[in-house]
């Protein structure tokens, strides 16, 4: 991790921005303390002189990334080999026992049972979701959650990309202390390069990382405004849920639509081809539906995630499987990770 002080110029401009690996998560933008950058389409740009801080370029998921001092430092240690999906402590499937979350959630609802079941009991003051934009059908915004009904409403995967780290400085505003962040696998890594580096200002509220499985985000104006609303005809207004088992399911009022996972990836965000961890390698605990109908793969990869879920299913917030009744689940999870790794090594070498 560099630790010295360099221009936002010499760093990510050069070596993230300028070579299309930038995720627009928005981290650099977060934490400047001089306020020198904007988020504009997806990108940093200086909107005043760089002040040569340096702390952009220690932030930055993906500037002098190693995952080495990032897995020494989550987990004390670096991964095995035979890890082939990350350090973890257990895995397992489960699914929210709430009703009201099974009508609202993607497959098994265990992201949403963890945040409800934290929050109602007292365990943390809110959590860091991805919200919809009030404007714009299924575009997905930054949110800070601080009531059950909030997070009802930012349930579901959201296949276009929300830079979520940006609500943290609403948790710097209101001052809170006590959260939960979801985030994809770029945003997990982010957090915890703050983390590493110290920045305690919007680190230090965040007490679990809940990351989710992501092969990749899609462009909002290319799948959504271009091919789903103009070439496929859909209104946005009306899909009221996607998911993607094989192909991208689009289910509206009317009917369903599917679209081919070639024809999806058209769409895909240039940079997630620099991305090699489908599975959140980094946070406390990982979640994803690998297939499943209405179950959640789960992997508890820290103390902390495990303690967490361990208290929800003790209460009956959600339920357990044997992952051996889920076999293809697991070998998904293994054959998506190596392929994550083997394409962005590819990427790089490029």
């Amino acid at each position: 991790m560099h630790s010295g002080k360099v221009s936002y110029q010499e760093s990510l401009a050069r070596n993230v921005v300028a070579l299309g690996k930038c995720v627009g998560c928005g981290t650099c933008m977060l934490t400047c303390p001089f306020d020198c950058l904007d988020l504009i389409d997806e990108n940093p740009r200086l909107k005043k002189e760089c002040k040569v801080c340096g702390i952009c370029a220690r932030t930055c998921p993906r500037y002098l990334w190693s995952w080495s001092d990032a897995t020494k430092f989550v987990f004390g240690r670096e991964r095995k080999p035979d890890e082939e999906f990350g350090v973890y402590r257990r895995f397992t499937v489960a699914q929210a026992s709430d009703a009201r979350i099974l009508k609202v959630c993607q497959d098994g609802g265990v992201v949403t049972a963890l945040l409800l079941f934290a929050l109602e009991n007292g365990l943390v003051d809110g959590a860091i979701v991805a919200g919809t934009s009030p404007g714009k059908p299924l575009l997905p915004i930054p949110k800070l959650t601080t009531t059950g009904g909030e997070i009802l409403e930012c349930a579901g995967t959201k296949y276009c990309y929300s830079p979520n780290i940006l609500a943290l400085a609403e948790v710097a505003k209101q001052k809170l202390t006590n959260l939960i962040f979801v985030g994809t696998p770029c945003e997990i890594q982010a957090v915890r390069k703050m983390q590493m580096s110290g920045l305690k200002k919007y680190a230090a509220s965040i007490k679990c990382l809940i990351g989710l499985m992501c092969s990749e985000c899609f462009t909002y104006e290319g799948l959504m405004e271009k091919h789903i609303h103009e070439t496929l005809g859909l209104d946005l207004s009306g899909i009221r849920k996607m998911n993607i088992k094989g192909k991208m399911l689009v289910k509206t009022e009317s009917g369903d639509t599917s679209i081919s996972l070639a024809e999806a990836k058209r769409f895909a965000k240039q940079s997630c081809r620099f991305c090699d961890d489908f599975s959140s390698e980094l946070a406390d605990i990982s979640c994803g539906g690998l297939g499943l109908n209405g179950w959640t793969f789960t992997i508890l990869r820290t103390e902390k995630g495990e303690e967490l879920f361990s208290k929800a299913e003790k209460a009956g917030a959600v339920r357990t499987r044997k992952v051996h009744e889920d076999a293809l689940a697991l070998s998904l999870l293994s054959r998506i990770t190596k392929r994550k790794r083997q394409a962005s090594s590819s990427q790089r070498q490029r």
